[in-house]
């Protein structure tokens, strides 16, 4: 793929996809009320998922894009997680306490802020505000140069089988320029303890574009990082948007990469983990052959949701804590995103709902196009558009997007299926763009393509 191409569609911002229509397509005439209907309308047969988020670190990585603040002390933390009871409670009064739930997964921040014992009374309200399947799954996302050994008990005691740690980069220069100094003994101590308490699913996030680092750069965080062999590694390019987050305005722009180079890194890291024995999952995740991940990817049962590509095949998805965002059959619902607005909503016995979008039948034919895209760089548009009751050729008609795609050869197009190109499977996001109804609308602002 010509360099030419890499800038036109590297340099576009754009949503990464893990819903459709993406956050700010959010409006709030969807409130409290909508989600309490939609919470009673679930199923007592219908298993959900859960995110819980943890808005709280102990210093802020210069790079981050996360709803997160940074505290010293213990007790805001605690402050939080009442409130994040209460909210609990709430949902569960809405929905109903028989509400069967598959998969638990706890963001942030730094969700393994909170003390041993917190976690494990947090746990404690889940069972006893829903009911818990028997292989129930719970992940939590992990920050290992805070991780305690007693944290580490209580994750295994609570049944966390699954732990996404932080890594991003090696290079110490890297991180001195993103203030995350993390050195490989903390994530190999974190690993080993991980495992031998019942962890049997590691992640890895590792991150290209920062600043100062090159293609060497990265290819060494890889090797060291397959050394402790992760069974899945997810790899993001670096989002540099200092309007929406000010604290990358610390981060020396002159020592960012291009666009061109930063689709060298990319390539390079998967390339090199590929070579490791790791398969591509979609654009950006990888796992081992026999990880679950892997084998969805074979089976075609692939999905995308806002952690990313997953097995996770809830079509309900009950977001808690502040600025969560949950998907219900009828469409989105996203909490206040300042905690303290959220906590005073949740004190009045109020569902904290900020906004959310209600799907219609277009979005809902335009999501599964785009999610397939994503998850298997092709999609059958005739035949989605004919299931949904539309024209075959009702997406591609008039398609500006895509007709410029299929002109530059990053997609092809025959019998009504569309397949992007081997070589332009970076620009995936962009091809997803051309189905995507709200883009371009005033106020988004989204990461580069590549």
């Amino acid at each position: 793929m010509s360099d030419a191409l890499v800038a036109k569609y590297g340099e576009a911002r754009l949503p990464r996809y893990t819903s459709y229509p993406t956050a700010p397509a959010f409006s709030a005439a969807v409130g409290p009320e909508a989600y309490a209907d939609g919470l009673a309308r679930l199923g007592a047969a219908d298993a959900v998922s859960l995110y819980l988020h943890i808005p709280f670190c102990r210093s802020m990585c210069w790079y981050c894009g996360c709803h997160t603040s940074v505290t010293r002390q213990d007790g805001p933390v605690a402050d939080y997680l009442d409130v994040l009871s209460e909210e609990i409670e709430l949902v569960s009064q809405a929905a109903g306490n028989d509400l069967p739930v598959r998969n638990i997964h706890f963001g942030g921040g730094t969700p393994t802020i909170m003390t041993p014992h917190a976690f494990a009374a947090l746990m404690a309200k889940l069972r006893s505000a829903f009911r818990f399947e028997a292989d129930c799954s719970v992940a939590v996302e992990i920050d290992p140069r805070t991780l305690s050994a007693a944290m580490i008990g209580a994750l295994g005691d609570n049944g966390v089988d699954r732990a996404s740690l932080g890594v991003q980069s090696f290079d110490p220069r890297v991180q001195h320029a993103i203030n995350r100094i993390q050195t490989f003994d903390q994530t190999k101590a974190a690993v080993e303890g991980l495992r031998q308490n019942g962890t049997s699913s590691i992640n890895f996030d590792l991150i290209y574009g920062l600043p100062l680092q090159t293609v060497r750069s990265c290819l060494e965080t890889v090797r060291m990082a397959v050394e402790l062999r992760p069974e899945r590694v997810s790899v993001f390019g670096y989002a540099h948007i200092p309007s929406f987050k000010k604290h990358q305005r610390l981060i020396d722009e002159t020592q960012l990469p291009d666009a061109s180079q930063r689709n060298a890194q990319a390539e390079a890291i998967a390339e090199e983990l590929v070579g490791a024995g790791y398969v591509r999952i979609g654009l950006d995740h990888f796992a081992l052959p026999h990880d679950p991940l892997a084998l969805a990817l074979q089976g075609g049962t692939l999905r995308r949701n806002f952690q990313g590509y997953t097995t996770d095949d809830c079509e309900t998805l009950i977001g808690l804590g502040a600025s969560a965002i949950g998907k219900l059959p009828s469409g989105y619902v996203q909490n206040e995103v300042a905690p303290g607005r959220y906590a005073e909503r949740v004190a009045s016995g109020i569902l904290p709902t900020a906004k959310g979008y209600m799907l219609s039948a277009e979005d809902r034919l335009r999501a599964k196009v785009i999610e397939r895209l994503m998850c298997s760089f092709e999609a059958d548009l005739a035949a989605l558009s004919g299931e949904a009751g539309y024209d075959p050729a009702f997406l591609t008609r008039r398609n500006e997007r895509l007709a410029q795609l299929l002109a530059d050869g990053v997609v092809t197009l025959a019998d009504g299926r569309l397949t992007v190109s081997q070589q332009a499977r970076f620009m995936v996001r962009a091809v997803a763009a051309a189905f995507d109804a709200y883009l371009g609308a005033p106020g988004r602002t989204h990461s580069k393509a590549a």
